[in-house]
């Protein structure tokens, strides 16, 4: 008998095991069945090119807010970025204007590391809890935003400022090819990289990394100027798409960011997570928000779902730990 409970025990203890591990894998094989029955739009190359192509603003927001996670931080202040960014850049690359149009990106992620570095002082020098500096960032640069301009969208931009957000190269949207290399670069830098291992080092344990000679401060600080870099590219890739400034973009883009790196296995304590669990966890909200749209279910059940879905992915979360 009691053989028979140990193999029991340990059946169950490698089902779970196997769900902690691989649990986002299965769960966007089962998402992306159900929705390849559920509609007969949804299985086509035009549509899942257009899924990655739609999620490549959330997707860059998530690779820098992956390395934020997982010093253990937050940052509330991205989806202003976004907006700061986008509206920055247009300015300058409006019909008639005589800024070259990489001049004009340029100042807009310029921008986005600014406010990165600041919220990054804060948090790392003056010991500011992160969501109070981040949200403090948030609001500010949301007001600068609006003053900057007078609350109203920015309008008619250049062919070229378009490119990077609505071109192809044959099926393929530039916009992916983007998002593509961000994860790359992201994934090396946290992955195989001397301040990818302080990263996590800091996330698990800051005490052991600082007597392991890691420069903590300088590593927190520098994961929220990615972050800033990450937010403000995403704004220049969203004004481009939509060839608008929006005074009001990018609000509630900070909680996709962070569903998208907890479901891809980031711990909102620290010392988890990659770059490219973060890319499974977009295309997981994507590919449901995408089949929910084929559906024609409404964007206000769509808000639950997403919800539940956060806090589904926190309980998985606090289980592993």
């Amino acid at each position: 008998m009691n053989k028979n409970r140990s193999g029991d025990s340990a059946k169950k203890i490698n089902v779970g095991a196997i769900l902690g591990k691989y649990g986002v894998y299965i769960a966007l094989l089962v998402l992306f069945i159900a929705m390849s029955v559920a509609s007969s739009s949804f299985l086509t190359v035009t549509n899942i090119f257009n899924i990655l192509k739609q999620n490549a603003v959330y997707g860059v927001l998530a690779v820098g807010m992956t390395f934020v996670i997982v010093t253990g931080g937050i940052d509330l202040s991205v989806g202003a970025i976004v907006a700061m960014a986008a509206c920055f850049a247009t300015k300058l690359a409006q019909e008639g204007t005589t800024t070259p149009v990489v001049a004009a990106m340029f100042v807009g992620i310029l921008a986005g590391v600014a406010c990165g570095a600041f919220s990054g002082f804060f948090i790392s020098y003056a010991n500011i809890p992160a969501f109070i500096a981040t949200l403090a960032t948030c609001t500010m640069v949301r007001g600068i935003v609006y003053v900057f301009t007078d609350g109203r969208p920015i309008t008619g931009v250049t062919k070229a400022y378009q490119y990077i957000g609505r071109a192809s190269w044959g099926v393929v949207p530039v916009a992916v090819v983007i998002y593509a290399g961000f994860l790359i670069v992201g994934t090396f830098l946290l992955k195989y990289t001397k301040y990818g291992r302080h990263v996590f080092a800091v996330g698990g344990n800051k005490k052991a990394a600082v007597v392991s000679g890691v420069n903590v401060k300088l590593t927190e600080f520098m994961v929220y100027v990615i972050c800033g870099f990450c937010a403000a590219f995403a704004g220049l890739l969203l004004s481009s798409r939509i060839q608008t400034g929006q005074p009001a973009g990018g609000e509630g883009y900070e909680l996709d960011a962070i569903t998208a790196a907890v479901i891809g296995g980031a711990s909102l304590s620290g010392g988890k997570g990659s770059v490219f669990g973060s890319f499974i966890g977009i295309l997981v909200v994507g590919i449901l928000t995408n089949g929910l749209d084929l559906m024609n279910v409404s964007s206000y059940y769509q808000q639950i779902i997403k919800g539940a879905i956060i806090l589904l992915a926190v309980l998985a979360d606090r289980k592993k730990e």
